[in-house]
């Protein structure tokens, strides 16, 4: 067995590690991490990653904080 399929998956991320140190400032790299967690779960979920975030930011200032779950990627379907 190997996890070859799974190193592929993260290679550029991982590649591009040692940028992350120089974002800027803290709050640079964490909003970087923020990003790129997003759009990765979109792609492991097989959403377009671009699509799917225009929706949510066209609707998340109006949305329920207690309903956040409706706007995850595996819960939107494209229109």
């Amino acid at each position: 067995m190997d996890n070859n399929i799974c190193e592929r998956s993260i290679r550029p991320l991982t590649v591009g590690r040692k940028n992350y140190l120089f974002m800027g400032s803290k709050g640079g790299g964490k909003a970087a991490a923020i990003a790129y967690t997003l759009i990765e779960t979109a792609r492991i979920n097989g959403v377009n990653p671009e699509a799917w975030l225009t929706w949510v930011l066209k609707r998340i200032a109006d949305h329920k904080i207690n309903r956040l779950d409706e706007l995850l990627p595996w819960n939107w379907t494209p229109q």
